[in-house]
């Protein structure tokens, strides 16, 4: 009897996942397994949080052992051992023993390329290969971090990028107690997210001692600085680069796989690539994107476990259906959680996308309840289908709740109206009665029949510095603790009575602390006839969270008499 021979390149996410499905379909499988670094299966998501000692070892980030592979799965997981060459004729590797530059030949019947991605490091930035630079790929990258910080007593790091690696080191590191800098191209961190939410998150670092510096390059790196394309100097003795990741695709170049137009490894909705009997799975690859239909990539762990999982049941004769990928994400930052799934306001406007988005900031439990705290939720949906396209959702409640009930109704190409009867499990302790997604999809049924009309935090500004008409629907005490500086107070319990103050030939702009008494006022206003009235959307407790960071680290003059963080 002949036993199928499958070879695997690259022993983490994908790889592994490849193996351990492949000996779950076949016991008689000779399973190999070659990973040119010193460690198979570890869990590099977890690496930042050796730095900040919430894993105090680091060595535990290792999952299982080639011995222990060997020993449970029968799987010969091969570490060191990096393959070089494959000749898809004779189907055959090459690999060498990284340790002694010894050469071998393994034969395979099946090839399954999992390389990963590798950090981008621009050879532009000068200094980039000091030795006081690093990045964070895997556990020998994170020991060299840590070594180096205790050995030469570093008191100043500097953050490349703003992405989810360079967030979570800049949480770690700073429990250190080290001063950490964050520096970032763009014009906000998390690209997973929208610019309004993202302020959130800058106020968060900014709350724990966090330089966010924006809308700067790195040009130079020195022993003691970080040097911006400004000639700004960032004080740092040691400097961490996470601004991207690139493909890992020499292997797959060098023995004639196609690239996609991502430049990714081009395969198959059964993960196959232009040679016979060889695929590729995880960050490496060019996967479809759900709701644009397009190519794109995506570093993430979940995607890389399924693209192995269906590549080795294609092997095997099993029905694969490949619907893409829609890219949910979750972080914890500091006392924050952030949460997303699917598009963004700014990727719909760069697909051409018609949409709309509303915003609803609810508490994550009824008010009763202990520790109950603000819930901001963005819910994205195509106009004018009303199909659900993504959300955001930030709080120090456990956010993803709320993200995976959205991305489950976008898997099954849902709408709002789907969404704002959706029966899900309710006590004080756990949500309000309404969810926060009941409530953003209400909200956005009426956006979508027009029923009234919002405006987003990001514009109040301009109202304000163009002296438009802006009504605060909050009681008086809560007003004189703080407010927009040219807000006229009108509470929504008595508005009827003050209804000469209201003009119905201008437009008037309404907000309260979280929208929903500001929401309750433009409708009623509606009925009675105006149709100039816009409710601002996160009303007060978004305005502030917004503007906040902005006017700390510019400067400028504020728009709020006193700014306010909590529904309290």
């Amino acid at each position: 009897m002949t036993h199928k021979k499958i070879v695997i390149v690259g022993g983490v996410a994908g790889g592994a996942s490849a193996a351990a499905r492949a000996r779950r379909l076949d016991e008689h499988a000779e399973i190999t397994m070659f990973e040119r670094g010193p460690h198979v299966s570890f869990s590099n998501c977890s690496l930042p949080y050796y730095l900040g000692g919430l894993i105090e070892n680091a060595d535990d980030i290792v999952l299982m052992s080639p011995e222990q592979f060997k020993a449970q799965y029968n799987i010969d997981a091969q570490v060191n051992s990096e393959v070089i060459d494959v000749d898809p004729v004779a189907k055959t590797v090459a690999v060498k023993q990284t340790k002694t530059g010894e050469l071998k030949q393994v034969s395979y019947d099946e090839l399954v390329l999992s390389p990963g991605a590798k950090p981008v490091m621009p050879a532009c930035i000068k200094g980039i290969d000091r030795d006081n630079v690093f990045t964070v790929r895997n556990v020998v990258d994170i020991k060299k971090i840590h070594t180096f910080l205790e050995v030469n007593h570093v008191t100043d790091v500097a953050i490349v990028g703003g992405g989810f690696i360079g967030l979570e080191m800049c949480e770690n590191l700073a429990k250190t107690g080290r001063h950490i800098s964050l520096i970032e191209a763009a014009d906000h961190v998390l690209g997973t997210i929208d610019e309004d939410f993202a302020q959130l998150i800058h106020k968060e670092l900014y709350d724990h001692g966090i330089d966010v510096i924006l809308k700067e390059g790195l040009a130079e790196i020195t022993a003691e600085a970080a040097i911006l394309g400004s000639g700004r100097a960032i004080k740092a003795q040691a400097v961490i680069v996470a601004i991207g990741v690139a493909p890992e695709t020499e292997l797959a170049t060098k023995i004639g796989c196609k690239l996609g137009l991502t430049g990714g490894i081009a395969v198959d909705q059964h993960y196959q690539t232009s040679l016979p009997d060889v695929y590729a799975v995880g960050d490496a690859i060019e996967v479809n994107h759900l709701l644009t239909r397009k190519k794109t990539r995506l570093a993430l762990a979940f995607p890389a476990q399924m693209e192995a999982r269906d590549a080795v049941d294609h092997m095997y004769g099993r029905t694969v259906q490949n619907s893409g990928f829609i890219g949910s994400q979750a972080i914890h930052i500091f006392d924050l959680n952030v949460a997303s799934t699917g598009l963004t306001e700014k990727q719909c406007q760069r697909e051409g996308i018609d949409f709309r988005a509303t915003t609803v900031i609810p508490k994550n439990r009824v008010g009763l309840m202990p520790d109950a705290t603000p819930l901001y939720l963005k819910l994205v949906f195509a106009y004018p289908s009303g199909e659900v396209l993504g959300a955001q959702a930030v709080g120090k409640s456990d956010v993803d709740k709320q993200i995976d009930i959205v991305a489950t109704m976008i898997a099954m190409h849902g709408k709002i109206s789907d969404l704002t009867h959706l029966e899900v499990c309710y006590s004080p302790w756990f949500s309000t009665a309404k969810n926060a997604v009941n409530m953003a999809a209400l909200v956005a049924e009426n956006i979508l029949n027009g029923e009234y009309q919002q405006v987003p935090v990001t514009e109040v500004r301009k109202l304000v510095e163009k002296k438009a008409l802006i009504i605060d629907a909050r009681e008086p005490n809560e007003y004189a603790e703080g407010h927009i500086i040219n807000a006229i107070n009108i509470p929504l319990s008595e508005f009827r009575q003050r209804l000469a103050e209201i003009p119905a030939d201008r437009p008037v702009y309404i907000h309260c602390l979280s929208s929903q008494r500001s929401y309750n006022m433009v409708r009623a206003l509606g009925n009675l006839g105006y149709r100039q009235v816009y409710n601002i959307v996160g009303s007060f407790l978004g305005l502030c969270e917004y503007e906040y960071f902005q006017d700390q680290v510019t400067g400028r003059q504020p728009i709020v008499t006193n700014y306010r963080f909590d529904l309290l």
